[in-house]
């Protein structure tokens, strides 16, 4: 049913949990995972980092994605992980549409409100845009709280 399931994960509890629903779809139907860390471009600084911070980034992602593949090796799921800049939602479309994806797997912060408007929802960009199948997460209130 599913031979690739997208991940993209930002190192919250939230997208933890959505790593822990694609491991076990991956592990049933013996689909690759893709791990993706999306380095955010997005807001007032996003180009103008200077190169240390995005590098302290990128290493950040490829630690965050490369604990991730082991966890996924160690139930024996096959895993590939890829740090990419740029504006998150985008990212994870072209990401979709470049790597058959066949399955997103990603959590939700769970925010309601004003507060959802103004942060804005990658989630929700994700699943209104996606071709593929979206399956969200959402982080407990526990986790939201933190």
């Amino acid at each position: 049913m599913y031979e690739n399931i997208l991940v993209p994960s930002d190192g919250s509890r939230g997208a933890d949990r959505a790593f822990e629903q694609a491991l076990d779809l991956a592990d049933t139907y013996d689909a690759q995972l893709h791990l993706l860390h999306v380095i955010d471009v997005s807001g007032d600084a996003g180009e103008f980092r200077p190169v240390t911070v995005v590098e302290e980034l990128r290493e950040r992602g490829e630690e965050l994605t490369g604990d991730l593949a082991e966890r996924a090796a160690d139930v024996g799921v096959e895993a590939r992980s890829d740090v990419i800049r740029g504006l998150p939602h985008r990212t994870i479309l072209d990401y979709v549409d470049d790597h058959d994806v066949d399955l997103v797997v990603m959590g939700t912060h769970g925010r309601t409100g004003l507060q959802r408007y103004v942060l804005g929802s990658v989630a929700e960009k994700v699943v209104r845009l996606s071709d593929a199948p979206v399956l969200t997460v959402r982080a407990s209130e526990e986790e939201v709280e933190e």
